[in-house]
């Protein structure tokens, strides 16, 4: 079987990744966004430190920044910011050792499962967007996959 980073498929397979990363927070970045106030309600239920700014903040990097990487702009930096994003998120929205029954056991699956995303974002780091970018379509960045030079 080809190494999937040499075969005809890997910019393809890089897209398909970028979008099944992405929709997710896209996704609720949108009903974040639809939803301010009841966003901020949220968070402060949550005990997430200043709502109003955690749910900018979060609407900003869920919808506008999963847009960019979905794009291929700026990806490989906007994926750390994933990364890092998805795991504080983890920590501060599914905090299930603070809870007990069904509560704590769906809080986490979800907080393994934001570490696990976050590792996606990583592997998107090192393989670059692929050459299906909005960079690539008006002849700036790379097209290859390769990992960044030290």
């Amino acid at each position: 079987m080809p190494n999937i980073r040499q075969g005809c498929f890997a910019d393809e397979v890089i897209l398909l990744a970028r979008l099944l990363l992405l929709v997710l927070f896209f996704k609720f970045g949108w009903s974040k966004l639809a939803d301010y106030s009841g966003t901020v309600g949220y968070m402060a239920q949550t005990g997430v430190p200043v709502p109003e700014l955690s749910a900018l903040i979060a609407i900003v990097v869920e919808v506008f920044v999963s847009l960019a990487i979905l794009l291929g702009l700026a990806t490989r930096p906007l994926a750390v910011l994933m990364a890092v994003y998805t795991i504080a998120a983890g920590f501060f929205a599914h905090h299930y050792w603070t809870m007990t029954g069904a509560a704590r056991y769906e809080n986490e699956i979800n907080f393994y499962k934001n570490f696990s995303i976050a590792g996606g974002f990583l592997l998107l780091y090192v393989t670059g967007a692929g050459r299906y970018t909005v960079e690539a379509l008006f002849g700036r960045g790379r097209s290859k996959t390769t990992a960044p030079s030290p």
